[in-house]
């Protein structure tokens, strides 16, 4: 029982070592004959070009003795035609050491009118009394043409007027070759287009085969745009090849309180100890209505404000609403000029303010009271000037 034991663990651990060991990676040929002859290559099913024409390195060995190989081919489609080389000279035979191999580069040429589909070659080596064979396959296809391809995951962005619409796109050139590559734009009017490459604004590049660039793409408003939707298409030409994209900058509508008296005037009078009345006209001259306009003041110390209406429920883009404000300073306020300030606030948080000169004048009541005060003054001087100027 031991023993079987001990067997089994011997074969469990070659075949663990066997897996572990690294596998070569190539294709190895029929040995016909048995007699060690080897023939590999590392690509033996290859994609080709309608057209082009193929090299392929195989390699020859041999395991058993030092031999002279002829090479050929046993199989080979019509109109194609094969040739070896060896040390860069066509070779027709290979000398291979036992242990060794060498390695022979395999050229094959389509026909003047080739066609596509799938082709079969089979290589032969021998040397009179031993032979192997390698099939390789080629599959013969039309060239698919060279073309540049824009990409982009966020094609639609969504701002303010006064944003900068920034959009990140792929350009990938799908050929075999360097194109040099230019980049224009039919931008929307009121629309500067802008196009950066690694940080540096660009307006053409190298792009290599089968390459991939960002490219950012800046959309900015020059002027101050009305609400909508706007379309940007962008090119890239390089040489015969061109690819487009179409970009959306969605132009949200924009609020803009302003805050004056009538005929723009910012100043007022006002009679201490007295409700005065100012008008005030708030005004939305953005894109968007103002949605509950909240208004509020700041005025020196003693005094009332009051507003009617106090909160203006909208204000359409481009209108004006007039709002009444109640102003009463304190009854002894010294005549002179006050600063109250008037401040509007939307509820998207749209707010303007604005300072209004107010002139206080004292009561008129007051003034009858000091010119009454003066005449008791002065009559009481003329009694006593009278009375004792006689004496």
């Amino acid at each position: 029982m031991k023993r079987i034991i001990s067997m089994l663990m011997i074969i469990f651990s070659a075949v663990f070592l066997f897996a572990a060991v690294p596998q070569q990676a190539f294709a190895r040929g029929n040995d016909l004959s048995g007699s060690g002859i080897q023939l590999s290559t590392t690509y033996p099913s290859q994609f080709v070009e309608l057209g082009e024409s193929v090299t392929i390195k195989i390699d020859v060995g041999s395991t058993s003795g030092d031999r002279i190989l002829q090479l050929g081919l046993a199989d080979i489609p019509d109109g194609w035609t094969a040739s070896f080389r060896g040390g860069g000279k066509l070779v027709k035979s290979v000398y291979v050491a036992e242990g060794s191999s060498e390695t022979v580069s395999l050229r094959l040429d389509p026909p003047q009118d080739p066609l596509s589909g799938e082709y079969t070659f089979v290589v032969l080596a021998e040397d009179g009394e031993a032979r192997a064979e390698l099939p390789i396959t080629l599959s013969v296809q039309e060239k698919v043409p060279a073309a540049l391809e824009f990409s982009i995951d966020l094609p639609t962005i969504k701002g303010s007027p006064k944003s900068t619409f920034r959009y990140s796109a792929r350009l990938e050139n799908t050929g075999d070759e360097e194109v040099m590559v230019n980049l224009t734009a039919d931008a929307p009017v009121g629309f500067l287009t802008k196009f950066k490459l690694s940080g540096q604004e660009v307006t053409s590049f190298q792009l290599g085969p089968n390459q991939t660039k960002t490219i950012n793409i800046e959309l900015d408003p020059i002027t101050e745009l009305p609400a909508g939707t706007y379309s940007c298409k962008v090119y890239a030409t390089g040489g015969d090849m061109q690819a487009s994209l179409d970009l959306t900058a969605e132009v949200t509508g924009q609020q803009d309180l302003k805050i004056s008296g009538v005929d723009g005037r910012l100043s007022s009078k006002a009679t201490a100890g007295k409700e005065n009345a100012l008008t005030v006209l708030v005004t939305n001259k953005g894109t968007a209505s103002a949605l509950g306009v909240d208004l509020s003041s700041s005025a020196p110390a003693g005094w009332t404000v009051s507003f009617d209406p106090q909160e203006i429920t909208e204000i359409p883009a481009g209108d004006q609403v007039e709002v009444n404000v109640k102003l009463t300073p304190p009854d002894k306020t010294v005549a002179g000029d006050y600063m109250v300030t008037i401040r509007s606030k939307s509820a998207e948080g749209a707010s303007e303010s604005a300072d209004f000169r107010i002139t206080v004048a004292t009561s008129t009541l007051w003034g009858i009271a000091g010119i009454a005060l003066i005449a008791v003054a002065v009559g009481v001087v003329v009694v006593a000037v009278t009375r004792f100027g006689r004496r």
